[in-house]
Parts: C-alpha cells; structure tokens; sequence
C-alpha cells in the first residue's frame, strides 16, 4: 500500500471523527431522521443548497437551526410569504436626508446558513433574486455587488398538501438544488422518543459546536481527494443519459418523461458520491454511494408527462425503474 493512500486514510479517519461528532449532537435534539442530516451534511461539503419537503412538524426546520450550531455559523431564518419583497432578503439602499447619501442595509441573506421557510410561497421576483445568490454567490444591491460569505448554504422547505397561495418554483431555480429530499412520519419508537424527550422541556437542548466554517473547507478540500473510478465515472453516465433516453436501458418509457436531468446532475453525482463515501470513511467511491444519492439528485430533474400523472407515474417510480435497468460495474 503506497504512503499517499495510508496517508490519506489516516486523514479521513481524524476528519470523519468531527463529521461524526457533529452526527451526535444533532442526534441530541433530532431522533431518526438519519438520511436527511447525512445528505445536509453532504451538501454543505459538496458547498450546494437542499430544498425538503415534508409536512409540518417534522422537525424540518429544527434540523436545520440545530446543524448551524453545531458549526459554528451565521444563521438567518426567512419566512417566505406572498408580500415578501427582494428587498427583504438582499437588503436596499437607505437614503439619509441629512448628508443627502444613500447607504446600504444588508437584508438576512449575508448569512452563512439561510432557511428559507416555505418557500414556494414567494412571488417571481423574490425567487428571482435568491436565484442570483444561489447560482453567482453574490447579490447585488443598486449598482454594487457584494459576494456571500463562505459557506453558503440555502436550505429550502415546502409544504406538499398545502397550495394555496403558493407559486410553483420555476424549474431553473429547482434545478440549483443538489438534493430535493422527502422527509415521512417518524416510527413509532421514533415517535415515543420524541414524546419523552420533549414533553414537558421548556428550555432548548444545548448543541456544542463542534466546527467551524474554515474547518469546513478544509474537509471540503479532502472530498475532491476521494478517489472515482473510470466505471465509476461512466455509470453516472449512464444512469443521466438514460433519463434523457430510458430506451438506452431497455426501458419504453419515453412518453413519460418530458425532460430529462441536466448536466448539473452528473456534477451533483460524482460530487455527493465522493462526499458520501467520506461519511462512511472510505477514500473511495463504490456504485452503492451512487444508488443510493440518486433518487435524492434526480427526483427534482425528471420532469414527467401528462401521461405519467395519468398513470400515476412519479420522477420517484421512473428514477427506480432506470436504477433497476443500468447495468452497475
């Protein structure tokens, strides 16, 4: 075994211990929910934004407040309603009669962790403006522009029964989203955890930061470290050009599917892939990191027909039947 790899697992090893700390104490408030504070974890790596969607109460937002602490990073909460205005998330100019100047007041997005709570309640230009700091990591206020901090991270939360009043995200918008993430019911020993370690507190439970924004980056610099085969690099490949044309796996389900994922997914793959195999300690990337971030990455970029929702046809049900149907190295 050559220096370089013995090296480089001695490193992962001291690193996974922080990831794993930081699994800990957000295991001290959250109970489950195991897969949504991996993938967080694998997107603030991956330096990329996370829309969820799930039902109230699930403990959503609380995940996400709880994962700022343990980072030691800014936070700022906005609460997307249809009178928000982009001023109120980037902030405007203030003028001042009496030097006769204007000033600028920065809005909650100069923050290193945003929640933007229900989102798809804002209107176009709201999304518009979000849509700037997503993509360039900058915003621009009058005639300046000024970059966002590092990192930078949108975590997004929608509501899936309730529509009224909201304004579906244009696809370009959903599309900056690494992972669309689905949040269910917890067990029912999930559930009585819940009960006994809630009922009654009138405090919060206390989060020790375990690491902070430049510890992040170092950890960052890593995962473009772990090592992806050739295979690899060709099963991703194949597994986005066959949303495109599933006929490329034997699948006739073409007139399902309007649009397929774009080239952003084959990024977000090989990216989150190598994040995911960090967190479970390894320096290299296995088909199995592949399989299962997928449906998380593409469920959001496989837009199906009208024939599907007449048949009852998800991006889920199709994004399954195209990981059953590529061949895995």
């Amino acid at each position: 075994m050559s220096a370089d790899v013995i090296q480089l697992r001695e490193i992962i090893e001291k690193e996974l211990t922080l990831l794993n700390q930081i699994r800990e104490e957000i295991g001290k408030v959250i109970v489950g929910q195991p897969a949504l504070i991996d993938r967080l974890l694998i997107a603030l790596l991956c330096n990329n934004h996370v829309l969820i969607e799930g039902l109230p109460g699930l403990a959503k937002s609380l995940t996400i407040t709880t994962l700022a602490k343990t980072i030691q990073a800014s936070f700022q909460r906005i609460q997307f309603t249809p009178d928000l205005l982009p001023g109120d998330l980037i902030g405007t100019l203030i003028y001042s009669p009496k030097s006769g100047d204007f000033t600028t007041r920065k809005g909650p997005i100069f923050a290193n962790i945003i929640l933007a709570d229900e989102i798809n309640r804002a209107p176009a230009k709201v999304q518009s403006a979000l849509l700037e700091a997503m993509q360039e990591r900058q915003v621009t206020i009058g005639d300046e522009t000024f970059p966002l901090g590092d990192p930078f991270m949108v975590l997004a939360t929608q509501n899936p029964i309730e529509q009224e009043g909201t304004y579906p995200l244009p696809e370009a918008q959903i599309d900056r989203f690494m992972f669309k993430l689905r949040i269910t019911y917890p067990s029912k020993t999930e559930e009585q955890q819940i009960l006994r370690r809630m009922s009654g507190r009138t405090g919060e439970i206390q989060v020790n930061g375990i690491i902070n924004p430049s510890g992040i980056s170092r950890i960052r610099n890593l995962v473009g470290s772990i090592y992806m085969d050739e295979k690899i690099e060709e099963y991703i490949l194949n597994l986005v050009a066959a949303t495109r044309d599933p006929r490329l796996c034997n699948l006739d389900i073409g007139a399902l599917i309007r649009y397929g994922a774009s080239p952003r997914a084959t990024i977000f793959l090989a990216n989150a892939a190598k994040a995911s195999a960090l967190l479970a300690g390894r320096g290299y990337v296995t088909p199995q990191d592949i399989k299962s971030i997928a449906p998380d990455i593409l469920r959001h970029r496989v837009i199906v027909t009208y024939e599907a929702e007449a048949e009852e046809k998800s991006s889920d049900d199709i994004v399954k039947q195209i990981l059953d149907n590529v061949e895995v190295p």
